[in-house]
């Protein structure tokens, strides 16, 4: 079984920076092929769609990130980033990374970030 571990998280100012990472035990020959994906949750709204690396490098992001947050993967250390700047009081949230590959489907336990002065 996959498993997946989120770090990072924490508190920063409005207008801060964070990188978030997601170490995971999946082989090296198969993370590069698989799809990650970072989402994130607040109290009481349902867990939102952030950004998406895949196996050819190929990148999407939420609207509400485009431009502010970067998605970025280490092939070789099996690792994937999530890089915030320009931070918002509404990006706190639960941040959860998730990789699929095939019907695998699988999630971390998630790493806090919180935005406020």
């Amino acid at each position: 079984q996959v498993q997946l571990v989120e770090s990072g998280g924490g508190l920063v100012q409005p207008g801060g920076s964070l990188r978030l990472s997601c170490t995971t035990s999946q082989s090296r020959m198969f993370f590069r092929v698989s799809t990650m994906r970072w989402y994130r949750q607040a109290p009481g709204k349902e867990r939102e769609f952030i950004a998406t690396s895949t196996g050819s490098d190929n990148t999407n992001y939420a609207d509400s990130v485009k431009g502010r947050f970067t998605i970025s993967r280490d092939d070789a250390k099996n690792v994937v980033y999530l890089q915030m700047n320009s931070l918002k009081p509404e990006d706190t949230a639960v941040y959860y990374c998730n990789l699929q590959f095939g019907r695998l489907d699988a999630w971390g336990q998630g790493t806090q970030v919180s935005v406020s002065s």
